[in-house]
């Protein structure tokens, strides 16, 4: 068992991206108020948050968003499964077919987002709920891509609801 890290040298984030690049951090923001709007089950918004994250390696975005699940009445087993999907009983085709295609397109291996990946993500959702996902995991993705570079801890950020 790994001993939990203690590491104080990086309380803060490396940088507050937030003041020194309000205009793009503030799109960033009209863009999850949007998809927050849009078709998507907010469950399956929030799993395919929580999925990228953990592949991601991005604690304030798995904190963040575990929390955010929990506040919209998801339960902890699903939660704990969520690392887990393709062997637990508790999540439903689109659910699977969410969760496939977000780690197919966190991944983005050489053949992209395979056709049986996106086969079965087109056949659980309608258009609207299908475009939404993609947009979905695509802004969980760059905010990935700023939460981990900049060592961004959980708490730092509240723009989650």
């Amino acid at each position: 068992m790994q001993t939990p890290r203690n590491d104080t040298s990086h309380p803060r984030p490396r940088l507050d991206i937030a003041r020194l690049a309000p205009a793009p951090y503030r799109a960033f923001l009209a863009v999850d108020a949007a998809l927050r709007e849009g078709p998507l089950a907010p469950s399956i918004r929030e799993l395919v948050k929580i999925r990228a994250s953990q592949h991601n390696g991005c604690v304030l975005c798995v904190d963040m968003h575990v929390r955010e699940a929990r506040h919209l009445g998801e339960s902890d087993e699903r939660l704990h499964q969520v690392v887990v999907w393709r062997e637990s009983l508790l999540f439903t085709d689109a659910e699977r077919a969410a969760l496939a295609y977000t780690e197919a397109a966190t991944r983005l291996g050489p053949e992209g987002v395979p056709d049986a990946v996106w086969d079965a993500v087109r056949a659980a959702f309608d258009e609207a709920s299908l475009a939404a996902l993609v947009a979905q995991v695509a802004l969980i993705n760059a905010l990935n891509r700023i939460a981990v570079p900049l060592r961004t801890p959980p708490g730092a950020v509240t723009h989650a609801r």
